[in-house]
């Protein structure tokens, strides 16, 4: 049957694209390098139909998909699993961007373009597709959309379902559903694109999307900015809200020692302030002139300084200065990996919640590991961290994850849901959560949830073994 199976995945993409030897290294083992897969095959189609195709042929023969964008996850979502008997389906051969509608204000992208070609591609337009991340020169739209992508600009923008105005999926028996509509009002039935959107390629296999853009600011503006405590950060967001409205579209926060990491991994990266215990990134981006927005800006933190809500604070005078402040930000999950296995948490609070939390949570993990140290970092602005675990200095961090991983996701989780927060933003569930997504979330939503897995999947072959 395997030898059956591999002459219809040939027949159906070209032999070309069906890898069964060779080093895979680069889809069997993902981002974190923590998971390490086997595949019946690596499997590469090349349009909507030729992915129709494979899934047919592995439904046909009982075979279960992994589907795989640009193998950046952080939950271990996208990769197969030991066993050597699934399918690796690879979209990134899928990378055309089909249509720009300008009136329309809306870009159609097949599931293998690299984000950063998106942003590239609108930019040609005069206009902006806002999802941004650290990994975009590398993730896909698919990855994105199949796990709900966040990033630094959801506080103005929303996350990539918000992004996102119609999907084309190819469902679990092989057929395609074209939902590619640039609509904003479409109220016939059940939102089948927002049950895709997040669902972690478990429903259907999406290889292309329409999605939403937006003029081009006519002037960005960017800052540092120096706070004592996580309350005075607080303070400063609703400072900014209130004065920047809906030009705030980046807010920011970075703890001591995920700066200390970036300082001592990538000395030469600059940074105009001196260390504090807390340090925001701001960034406003407006419809009117570069003079008018700067004065706005200064003026808001020149009233923070006077308040005492800030210590201190930066202005980018330059492009090349606003880009140095948001590399430092981005090189903190780079500056981790130089310094070794950790345990990483994406959760979501309320904002209001975020202080409490992190104070209470710190002494817990201290009382728990003396010495541990804590990379906290990420979207204050929309009550997203990334609240990691680093091993005490000196120690072991690849035996620290392997021994503490449980006992402080624990500690971490429990808090999280004591602050009626969720353990996972905008990374997904995968199989490192999945887990902990029986033990936290509500019997009732995981009863329905199954129920439609059930549904759209019935032979349970579509990443079988994540989410549910």
């Amino acid at each position: 049957m395997t030898a059956a199976l591999l002459a219809q995945l040939r027949a159906a993409v070209g032999p070309a694209q069906v890898l069964t030897d060779g080093d895979l290294s680069a889809y069997l083992n993902d981002w974190r390098k923590r998971w390490r897969g086997r595949a019946l095959a690596v499997v590469r189609p090349g349009s909507t139909d030729e992915v129709a195709a494979v899934v047919r042929a592995c439904a046909a023969a009982g075979v279960s998909l992994v589907p795989q964008g640009g193998n950046t996850g952080l939950v271990g979502g996208g990769v197969p699993d030991d066993t050597g008997t699934q399918v690796l389906l690879s979209l990134q051969r899928m990378h055309r961007v089909r249509a720009i509608d300008a009136a329309n204000l809306a870009i159609t992208v097949e599931a293998g373009c690299v984000l950063q070609a998106v942003q590239q591609a609108a930019e040609a337009q005069g206009l902006l597709f806002p999802l941004s991340l650290a990994a975009e020169g590398s993730c896909t739209i698919g990855g994105n959309l199949a796990t709900n992508a966040g990033g630094t600009q959801v506080l103005r923008f929303g996350n990539a379902r918000d992004l996102c105005l119609g999907l084309e999926v190819v469902t679990a028996e092989g057929a395609v559903w074209d939902g590619l509509s640039g609509l904003r009002k479409d109220n016939t039935g059940y939102d089948l694109r927002d049950l895709f959107v997040g669902s972690e390629g478990t429903l259907g296999i999406i290889t292309a999307a329409t999605l939403k853009l937006y003029p081009l600011p006519a002037a960005t503006t960017t800052a540092m900015a120096a706070c004592d405590s996580l309350d005075a950060c607080v303070a400063l967001l609703n400072l900014a809200r209130a004065r920047l409205g809906a030009g705030l579209t980046g807010f920011e926060v970075m703890g001591r020692f995920a700066l200390d990491l970036v300082a001592r991994h990538f000395p030469a990266l600059p940074n105009p302030l001196p260390t504090a215990a807390w340090t925001v990134l701001l960034e406003q981006s407006d419809t009117e002139g570069e003079a008018q927005a700067r004065h706005r800006f200064e003026a808001l933190l020149g009233d923070a300084l006077e308040a005492g809500t800030i210590a201190d604070a930066a202005v980018a005078e330059s492009l090349a200065q606003s880009q140095a402040m948001w590399h430092v930000r981005e090189s903190i999950p780079l500056a981790q990996a130089e310094e070794g296995l950790n345990i990483k948490h994406d959760i979501s609070l309320p904002v209001s919640a975020i202080p409490a939390f992190v104070a209470s949570t710190d002494a817990a993990l201290q009382a728990l590991v003396p010495g541990v140290r804590l990379v906290n970092f990420g979207h204050l602005g929309d009550g997203n961290l990334h609240y990691n675990v680093q091993a005490p200095a000196g120690g072991d961090a690849g035996r620290f994850l392997a021994e503490m991983e449980a006992r402080v996701n624990h500690v971490v989780y429990d808090a999280v849901v004591a602050h009626r927060g969720s353990i996972s933003a905008e990374h997904g569930v995968g199989q490192l959560k999945r887990d902990e997504l029986r033990e936290r979330k509500s019997p009732v939503a995981l009863a329905l949830m199954q129920r439609i897995k059930l549904a759209l999947d019935p032979q349970n072959l579509l990443n079988p073994g994540r989410v549910v």
